[in-house]
């Protein structure tokens, strides 16, 4: 930790318990913040605390030697029952409960005393049981503690101290009437402890204060600026399309090793994840619906350095704790500047240095104005290169990155790295991802199917069809004659036309059967059994009832004799035909 946030108020001269000087001992920490220097010696004594101080300067093992040193000297209530908490510390979002919750471990291991971590999206039996077999401390947000609490898994009735941190989130989030819900069922202000922490009190924060706290006091840390004082702070003004060239560049002039880069949405964060992957950077995706267990495993990642950049939504500006973040970029300015100052705060923190890079572009550039009158500060403008538009080219391809994350069940909240397309799979996989859900021989070895039997061809039933003699006219002066032929072939064949529909012959067939037996004369055939005059000729077994073609097969006899040939006469032009016409010739 660095010397220039420490003051001179040494842990040792406070009057905390031994336990807990014994945890404070082992974990290194002697020294006191400006904000734990100003808030502890008012929080030891039980009375309500408003404190306010820039993001990384411990705020939260203020609030934790405060709760931990009240419940080590104070005995609990005797009608306490051991499923009821003594103490509650409420956080607005998941990753900042987690890291209380290792806060509270690093220091508290020696004490003695019991937390439990309740936060959604996992482990709710495991959770359940947990409060059911007693703790003395809850660290959880909103939504998950009071799901337990309407089914009687615990009691608020025990509770000697109350914690709210980030206490104007809670209010963006919409957890105020959960918070306000939590206030009502407490003990009565006198026998409690409420203490509130956080970077920014705005008005609706201090009303809930004086609401519900008794009569708190507001410790605000004194500072110039409201943002930390080492970020180097500077901000671009690209448009739309020109912003991801330049994040590129900036990436391989700054070397930015461990880095977050801060955007508005989801569908953002995905696409500039895709892209940073395609040019060899090892990166990682977080926003909110990434399920709860891979979002732990991603920002362990990132802390161990198996990740260099970290792409995230508001949803990682609160209350994290990573060290040696070096660089953080707002590829979108935020639309509330309270979150601007939260964004940049993940950087430059304890005492250490850091750069905050902002992208003004036409879509948020409007909210800029906002930010710089809420930190009291103009932001240092820096102007944009021709060479800096355009894209890079990507990056030799590290050791570190790989095609798919090791455990297949589990990708980390990141997409993997674009690689060779998988193969094909069996019956049972779908491209190359294995077998399907539900597939019973999935688990069962396959036999190679035996080969076909060669199978000798069977001989196809002759289809000759007896041709119709045509008779085609060689010259104009032969058509009279071919169309004699044609008349005198087909007089006897006179195509009828077909009505009715489908299936009429049938019909008739049906009615004409009927008359033939109540006693048709000489016996004659009905017409139904008859073919229609043109009709081609149907193969033995066809229906009977099929819809015939329209097409009228062009068929002859085969024992019908080949027509002679007409004799060819000269054709005569039409100039000659005139001049035969007036010359008399």
């Amino acid at each position: 930790m660095s010397q220039t946030v420490l003051t001179d108020v040494f842990y040792e001269n406070l009057d905390l318990h031994p336990l807990l000087q014994q945890g404070l001992a082992a974990a290194g920490i002697t020294r006191c913040t400006p904000i734990q220097a100003l808030t502890l010696p008012v929080a030891l004594t039980g009375r309500d605390v408003a404190g306010q101080a820039q993001t990384g300067t411990g705020k939260t093992f203020a609030f934790l030697v405060a709760l931990m040193d009240r419940l080590l000297k104070h005995p609990a209530h005797p009608d306490r029952k051991d499923s009821d908490p003594r103490a509650l510390v409420i956080a607005p979002t998941r990753e900042l409960a987690i890291q209380i919750e290792k806060d509270f471990q690093t220091i508290g291991k020696a004490t003695g005393l019991r937390s439990a971590l309740i936060y959604g999206g996992v482990d709710y039996d495991k959770q359940r049981q947990q409060l059911r077999d007693g703790c003395d401390i809850i660290i959880a947000t909103p939504g998950r503690l009071l799901d337990y609490y309407k089914q009687d898994v615990f009691g608020f009735g025990s509770v000697e101290v109350m914690v709210i941190d980030e206490a104007d989130r809670m209010f963006d989030l919409g957890f105020i009437k959960d918070v306000r819900f939590i206030f009502r069922r407490l003990p009565a202000r006198e026998k409690r402890q409420v203490l509130l922490f956080s970077a920014t009190l705005s008005h609706r924060v201090l009303e809930l204060a004086y609401e519900h706290m008794h009569e708190a006091e507001k410790l605000v840390v004194e500072t110039e600026n409201v943002t930390a004082d080492r970020v180097r702070q500077v901000v671009y003004f690209p448009s739309k399309e020109e912003k991801m060239p330049l994040l590129f560049n900036l990436l391989e002039e700054s070397k930015a090793e461990r880095s977050i880069i801060f955007v508005n949405t989801k569908a953002a964060a995905e696409r500039i994840t895709d892209r940073l992957k395609r040019h060899n950077f090892r990166v990682g995706a977080i926003s909110g619906d990434v399920p709860q267990v891979k979002r732990q495993k991603l920002l362990q990642r990132f802390q161990d350095g198996q990740i260099d950049l970290l792409v995230a939504t508001d949803v990682a500006a609160r209350g994290l704790h990573i060290p040696a973040v070096s660089h953080v970029f707002n590829y979108d300015l935020p639309q509330d500047a309270e979150d601007y100052v939260h964004r940049i705060g993940r950087t430059a923190r304890l005492g250490a240095e850091g750069d905050a890079i902002s992208f003004a572009c036409d879509l948020y550039a409007m909210g800029l104005p906002d930010i710089e009158a809420y930190i009291n500060q103009k932001i240092p403008t820096a102007s944009i290169e021709a060479k800096m538009l355009v894209m890079p080219a990507p990056r030799p391809r590290a050791d570190g990155v790989q095609d798919e994350v090791d455990d297949p069940n589990d990708t980390g909240g990141h997409i993997p790295t674009r690689g060779a397309p998988p193969e094909k799979g069996g019956r049972g996989s779908r491209d190359g991802r294995g077998p399907r859900s539900g597939d019973r021989s999935g688990s069962r070895e396959r036999r190679p199917r035996p080969p076909r039997e060669d199978r000798p061809a069977a001989a196809a039933p002759s289809t000759e069809v007896p041709m119709k003699t045509v008779v085609v006219a060689e010259t104009v002066a032969d058509l009279p004659a071919a169309t004699e032929a044609m008349a005198a072939e087909g007089a006897t064949k006179k195509r009828r036309r077909r009505r009715g529909g489908r299936g009429r012959g049938a019909r008739e067939g049906t009615e004409n059967a009927g008359d033939g037996a109540n006693g048709t004369p000489n016996g004659n055939a009905s017409r139904g059994d008859r073919p229609k005059q043109g009709a081609p000729r149907r193969a033995e077994g066809e229906n009977p009832n099929r819809r015939p073609s329209r097409q009228v097969t062009a068929t002859r006899p085969a024992s019908a004799p080949t027509p002679p040939a007409a004799p060819v006469k000269e054709k005569i032009g039409l100039l000659r035909r005139i001049g035969r016409l007036f010359g008399g010739r």
